[in-house]
């Protein structure tokens, strides 16, 4: 078996492969798409990697690594699932590939941004494939959470996680352009990874980012333009006390730009990512 990853991994490496949807390199690539075609979960108990393979695993594990290295697409839509959370997603071509840092947050509770046994009502505003809203929902069991898409398709998706986590009775699935179809709901958190790339960014982006849905991705000239809606609206929807929490990535330089009087927390994570902030409501503008 190792020797198919170390395979896998110089294969990946010679064809200049991109790592940005769940993994960090080239070896951590060709173990996931070796463990998936043995049906094997990781991680791997150290004696599997000296085991040997049949004659009809070696061409299963060959195939996905030629495919993942001629059609550029991310792993996850390979699989056909994502670990987020500590949960399992289906992941398809309906949503972004699930790989937000958000998720070390939803683990956290939240703390100490506010006290997790307070937190009653949840929104995971622009939803795609419903990992945040799922995964809230999982670590927060006396929650209800919204999750809100404008996108019928990933919403379908989104329903398929939250039945395959049996979380129907405590997460509505709600069609939306951000706040519009919310009809004055309040929550204690609204948290958020909505689509913040500039569009001269998005036409330079690694091939792999072309299979995911260029609604999730893209948001105007400058990747804020969902950004601004949602600062814009997050106050009459948070309880006081709520907390507005928003992924903004490679925008994050931008929106200091846009908003210098907003007093964002930036966040840190344990496990690598960046351009999240946090804000409390009584530190947003507007009524």
């Amino acid at each position: 078996m190792t020797d198919f990853v170390r395979w896998g991994a110089s294969r990946f490496a010679a064809a200049g492969l991109h790592y940005g949807h769940g993994t960090q390199d080239p070896v951590d690539e060709a173990l996931l798409l070796v463990a998936h075609a043995l049906h094997l979960p990781l991680p791997l108990p150290n004696e599997f990697y000296s085991a040997r393979l049949t004659d009809q695993e070696r061409p299963r594990i060959a195939a996905l690594i030629e495919r993942r290295i001629e059609e550029r697409r991310p792993s996850a839509y390979l699989t056909g699932e994502a670990w987020f959370a500590g949960l399992r997603m289906i992941a398809d071509e309906r949503a972004l590939v699930p790989r937000s840092p958000i998720a070390e947050l939803i683990e956290q509770g939240f703390s100490p941004w506010i006290d997790p046994h307070a937190v009653q009502r949840v929104l995971d505003l622009c939803t795609g494939g419903g990992c945040i809203a799922v995964a809230c929902a999982a670590h927060f069991p006396n929650s209800q959470v919204d999750a809100a898409d404008i996108s019928a398709e990933a919403l379908t998706l989104a329903a398929e996680n939250v039945q395959a986590q049996a979380l129907a009775d405590r997460v509505r699935i709600v069609q939306s352009d951000v706040f519009e179809s919310l009809n004055g709901q309040v929550y204690d958190v609204i948290v958020s990874n909505p689509p913040y790339v500039a569009e001269a960014e998005f036409v330079s982006l690694p091939a792999e980012y072309g299979h995911e849905p260029a609604l999730g991705l893209v948001a105007g000239e400058d990747g804020l333009d969902i950004v601004r809606r949602i600062l814009d609206g997050a106050k009459a929807h948070l309880r006081p006390g709520g907390i507005l929490i928003v992924e903004v990535g490679s925008a994050e330089g931008a929106l200091i730009d846009a908003f210098p009087e907003l007093p964002f927390t930036w966040l840190d994570f344990e496990r690598g990512g960046s351009g999240v902030f946090l804000l409390r409501r009584e530190e947003l503008t507007g009524d």
